[in-house]
């Protein structure tokens, strides 16, 4: 039996974004029988308290998992984690300040998944962002094992830190979940919405996710966007939707969590728009990949990588008007890609290979 740790996320069940998706699904029926799972979690997040979920061990930490506090919560996890487990994953840098002490009082293996070069992200400024550099380059040199989730991420940690990265991406198969026609049809006509006769975008309000571009070409066109996000979230998301809410073709949605509304809306798109500039391999992409409809993404390293290269990208609101007035026909490729390189059954064989 191998005891692995989980360190780094708000917890199960999943609320919140890609690495408690991760966990999810990596736990469960995706688990083998010789893996037994102990997950932290944040006791302020997660204030229902389960002692176990999915046959694995939950243990509680009484900080916030995101923003300032992340750095106590990972910290205050990692001391609790020292002895007892023959691997501690941690999911990213935030605390890896503390992993050379970690890894002095453990015996355990230490893998961390760096996640997408937090540091780089918009939203982090002066000493945040070099604060976060710092966290990455220790957990680099200090974990047994560095993961990263892109092959342009795996680049990365060769060329500036002269070490290997292993590649273990995500899943996205747990967004087909089982939808009737009726339940189908009921959702489409709750947003008074009909199949292949609107778009779809779906992300943080942040700019690094490039809505503006996404807006900016809608606004010049005749196309329907359906776009769900957090739209109160900070002055950027605010301005745009002040912005754009008033034109008619643009329906701007508040973030939805429901996987049947998620299905029938991304099942019936006429095409799906990614606009992340940052990270690695990014789950929203990948959930829409298995749904078989075309897909438009700007165009980086990390985007052009989880489609194989094979969905279209733009770099400007120019180069996207122009796809969405003339959908290219990349459904079944990413498709195909999608169940090749992203079920969970996949991801979960890949991390149990690595403990």
């Amino acid at each position: 039996m191998k005891r692995v740790a989980i360190l780094g996320t708000q917890g199960v069940p999943a609320k919140y974004g890609g690495f408690e998706t991760l966990v999810e699904n990596i736990i469960g029926d995706n688990c083998s029988d010789d893996i037994e799972y102990t997950i932290f979690c944040s006791g302020k997040d997660m204030p229902e308290r389960l002692p176990e979920y999915k046959g694995a061990k939950l243990k509680y930490v009484n900080f916030r998992a995101n923003g300032v506090q992340s750095i106590p919560y990972d910290i205050v996890s990692m001391m609790r984690s020292m002895r007892g487990y023959d691997t501690i994953m941690v999911l990213g840098v935030s605390g890896c300040i503390f992993l050379p002490f970690l890894k002095l009082f453990s015996r355990s293996k230490i893998i961390v998944n760096i996640d997408g070069l937090e540091h780089r992200r918009t939203k982090w400024k002066g000493w945040v962002r070099r604060f976060l550099k710092l966290s990455e380059s220790i957990a680099v040199r200090y974990a047994d094992m560095t993961i990263a989730d892109n092959r342009g991420i795996q680049d990365y940690v060769s060329h500036v830190y002269n070490k290997e990265a292993q590649l273990v991406t995500y899943g996205g198969n747990h967004a087909l979940v089982d939808v009737s026609k009726e339940r189908e049809t009921e959702i489409l006509e709750k947003y008074s919405l009909k199949k292949n006769e609107y778009h779809m975008s779906l992300c943080r309000i942040e700019p690094e996710n490039n809505c503006h571009l996404t807006l900016e070409a809608f606004s010049k066109s005749n196309e329907k966007l359906i776009f769900i996000g957090n739209w109160q979230h900070n002055g950027y998301s605010k301005k745009l939707k002040e912005q754009y809410s008033g034109y008619d073709n643009i329906m701007l949605l508040d973030s939805i969590y429901d996987l049947d509304i998620l299905y029938a809306l991304r099942k019936n798109t006429k095409c799906y728009i990614h606009g992340h500039s940052a990270g690695g391999t990014n789950p929203s992409l990948v959930e829409a990949m298995f749904f078989g409809r075309p897909v438009l993404a700007f165009n980086i390293v990390y985007n052009r990588e989880t489609t194989h290269h094979k969905a279209k990208y733009y770099q400007n609101s120019k180069e996207l008007l122009r796809y969405i007035e003339n959908i290219p026909d990349n459904g079944n490729k990413m498709s195909q890609v999608a169940w090749r390189y992203y079920t969970w059954k996949r991801v979960a064989k890949e991390y149990e290979a690595l403990y």
